[in-house]
């Protein structure tokens, strides 16, 4: 079945490049009056985007966690009493974000204590239900002794695992045990990196050091904004990137519009980018990565309203390109490709508009870049450490003229570089960049068994869009070379830009360092959309086919994007197009 497939997927993307128009006569439409945003694209990107949001933001994970934490300390101990003698067959604790390492003990009598276990919660156990099984049930427990042995640990709640279960006596660490689950899932834990962006994330609102050091702060930031809204839960930690992911759309389709016209393919490029495996996926994890991607659609969209001259206010639009690359480096060092994409287009459109506009409005130009690329995303990138400088006991705005304010901005800067430069891990999913284009290694960040059903998801991109994308992009550079055009030519400095600099790269990395790319194997995509529209109108079913197998290819892959239940058997015979896809 997955080779069948396959060659309908591979059979279909060659049909809709042999259905592109010879490109030596081709040639998009210019500057129209199709390009502005009425009530009728307005209506479109609604409906779009509500829809996706409702889809997005089921299953997202709990509502409800542990709110009320104890803080312990070494030598600190919390007993427990049980209504009744209980056979105890292990433990559920729900960990914060703090780390350290308990003993628990157990008495039959409330006065003897034996040890039965002990506890490291690490950084990998915070912020979510851990499961601490006892080699052999201990019969006729009353009392339950905790003991913290180093550290500060938090507990936000703890439960005890029995056949026949007694309650608790009230306290801070049982106050709320009827959110205790059955098992630890993704739904009601973190996982993967969200254990130590959403950690971060709750430090930062506590004033505390952060734990995770290893990206600028604002991404860790704005998913403390869901936590404020709804709480320390897994729906709180994944609000903001869900919600960002949404926005994207609307954002898209007013760049295709912008870059194509029409609402043909505007709406189709807005479709295809809801139906991708890595946006959906990538948006419902708390980490930083989407907020890198939604700030690079943004200083791409304003630099080509820029370079486009189809602005009014084209001062405007270089402005806003450089604020929302400001927003972007303050939230992933990754978005310094993005920048340097940017960098490359500006410079090609003073080469080609200097001998019109003259040599005294380029430099005039360039001073002004120097503000809205340099100094303004330098102020954003700088004031995005405040955490830091509340956590060293500063205060006020006078803490970002302070000296231990700079020390502690430059110091970080040198730690993430060394620590970026310098790794050397291994893990199961790595991948290297020519694996990304190809779609060869998803990179898997949930599994979960149980008999012959399986609950997995994972980062890859929707096959349509990463290998029609990936087609597409030669139509865009023979364009970009021979016919000169330049929507083509910004559209493959964008995948460049967010490319070729991990074809360097030598550490550890994974597929989802190509979601950046994705916002552009799109607009390849819009192009040739685009090239078919105008050039051979008969062929206009290949636009609503790419859209149609997108969503189809999206509906069969939905258990491996969101964790939904599905039969091992089924998930091998449907999902295993690759060898090397775990799903």
């Amino acid at each position: 079945m997955t080779t069948i497939f396959l060659i309908c997927t591979v059979s279909f993307l060659l049909y809709f490049l042999l259905s592109l128009p010879p490109l030596v006569s081709c040639e998009l439409p210019g500057t129209q009056g199709d390009k502005r945003l009425d009530k009728r694209d307005a209506l479109i990107m609604g409906l779009i985007t509500l829809c996706y949001a409702a889809i997005a933001f089921t299953g997202l994970g709990n509502t409800e966690s542990p709110q009320s934490f104890v803080r312990f300390h070494p030598g600190a101990d919390k007993v427990l009493e049980l209504s009744e003698k209980t056979d105890v067959e292990g433990f559920m604790l729900f960990a914060g974000p703090n780390v350290g390492e308990y003993e628990i003990e157990l008495s039959k009598d409330g006065a003897v204590y034996e040890r039965a276990a002990v506890f490291s919660q690490n950084y990998v156990s915070v912020l979510k239900w851990n499961c601490i099984e006892l080699p052999e049930p201990v019969e006729g427990v009353k009392s339950i002794r905790i003991v913290c042995l180093s550290g500060d640990p938090e507990i936000g709640e703890f439960a005890v695992s029995s056949a026949k279960p007694a309650a608790l006596s009230l306290s801070a660490v049982t106050d709320e045990q009827w959110l205790v689950p059955a098992k630890q899932n993704f739904k009601n834990s973190s996982y993967f990196d969200e254990i130590y962006h959403a950690r971060t994330a709750v430090e930062y609102m506590r004033g505390e050091h952060a734990y995770e050091i290893t990206h600028p702060p604002l991404g860790k930031l704005i998913i403390g904004l869901g936590i404020l809204l709804f709480g320390l839960t897994p729906f709180g930690w994944r609000f903001s990137g869900t919600l960002f992911g949404v926005l994207m759309l609307p954002i898209m389709y007013i760049f295709a519009k912008k870059l194509f016209g029409g609402r043909r393919v505007p709406a189709a490029c807005t479709l295809v980018f809801a139906f991708d495996f890595m946006h959906f996926v990538q948006t419902r994890i708390a980490t930083i990565d989407t907020y890198a991607v939604f700030f690079i659609l943004l200083m791409y969209l304003f630099m080509y309203l820029f370079v486009s001259g189809e602005s009014r206010r084209p001062m405007l639009m270089l402005f806003l390109s450089g604020l929302f690359f400001g927003f972007g480096a303050a939230s992933k060092w990754t978005c310094l490709y993005a920048g340097a994409g940017l960098g490359v287009i500006w410079v090609a459109h003073w080469l080609r508009c200097v001998k019109k506009e003259g040599f005294e409005a380029f430099v005039k130009n360039a001073l002004w870049c120097v503000l809205f690329f340099v100094l303004i995303p330098g102020t954003i990138y700088y004031v995005s450490y405040y955490p830091y400088g509340r956590a060293a006991g500063l205060s006020g705005l006078g803490m970002f003229f302070d000296g231990r304010y700079l020390k502690t901005v430059l110091d970080n800067q040198t730690y993430m570089f060394n620590y970026h430069s310098g790794v050397n891990a291994t893990h199961p999913y790595s991948s290297r960049w020519y694996q990304w284009v190809l779609d060869i290694r998803p990179i898997l960040y949930y599994l979960e068994h149980d008999g012959s059903r399986r609950s997995s998801f994972g980062a890859f991109v929707n096959p349509l869009l990463c290998w029609g994308g990936l087609l597409c992009l030669f139509p865009l550079l023979y364009t970009a070379i021979f016919r000169r055009d330049r929507r083509a030519a910004f559209i493959l400095a964008g995948y460049a830009a967010q490319l070729l600099p991990w074809v360097f790269v030598t550490r550890v990395v994974f597929e989802y360092h190509y979601f950046p790319c994705t916002v552009f194997l799109v607009l390849a995509a819009g192009y040739c959309f685009k090239l078919i529209e105008v050039g051979k109108k008969h062929y206009r079913m290949c636009i609503y086919g790419f859209v149609v197998a997108s969503a189809l290819m999206f509906i069969l892959f939905y258990p491996a994007l969101s964790g939904e239940w599905i039969e091992q058997a089924a998930a091998a015979k449907l999902l295993h197009w690759l060898p090397s896809w775990p799903f």
